[in-house]
């Protein structure tokens, strides 16, 4: 008896399975009307166009976007695409893109444009560096995307985290600076 009360209630519970109360939803269609307004001679009525001008974008900006689209690519020595990517490759195709030709490595690189001092950075100059010990030339570079409150805020392409955004407060970055350009 009891083996028949446990076959039955398994047969319910597997009858069961999967079948729900499925609830319908009746959508209605609102009607929504507006009535003119009737014409008044005392009312008068001028169209008064506004014209707000788009922002446009500077150059630092536009290779900036570039840059940040290749957010994440892992690190490739000798890397210009999204399968992988070095430091100066990334400014080597970021800057290219925007018809601002760059050398293709980074203590090259560093040759070009105008030395500025560090608190005088904006978007879009470069930070070179110098981060091995033995080397005695550059051997990285960055790109300035941001200065918040004296924090200058670069793009690389790091060989343990790819292409990132890091911050020149690092202490490993600070030590390895060497020097600024602007070459916009």
């Amino acid at each position: 008896m009891f083996r028949k009360i446990i076959f039955v209630f398994f047969l319910l519970l597997l009858g069961s399975c999967g079948v729900s109360k499925k609830r319908t939803v009746k959508s209605k269609t609102y009607k929504v009307t507006v009535a003119a307004t009737p014409k008044d001679s005392s009312i008068t009525s001028e169209s008064t166009v506004i014209n707000i001008p788009e922002k446009k974008l500077s150059k630092a900006d536009d290779i900036i976007n570039t840059a940040l689209t290749f957010s994440g690519v892992r690190y490739k020595y000798g890397g210009t695409t999204k399968k992988g990517m070095d430091c100066s490759g990334l400014l080597y195709v970021s800057f290219g893109a925007h018809d601002v030709p760059l050398p293709r490595v980074s203590y090259v690189m560093a040759n070009e444009g105008k030395r500025i001092r560090l608190r005088q950075v904006l978007k879009g100059d470069l930070l070179f560096f110098k981060t091995s010990r033995r080397g005695k030339r550059i051997n990285h570079v960055g790109m300035v995307v941001a200065v918040e409150n004296g924090e200058i805020k670069f793009i690389h392409a790091s060989s343990s985290r790819g292409v990132t955004v890091s911050s020149l407060k690092e202490g490993y970055w600070k030590s390895a600076f060497v020097k600024a350009t602007r070459v916009l």
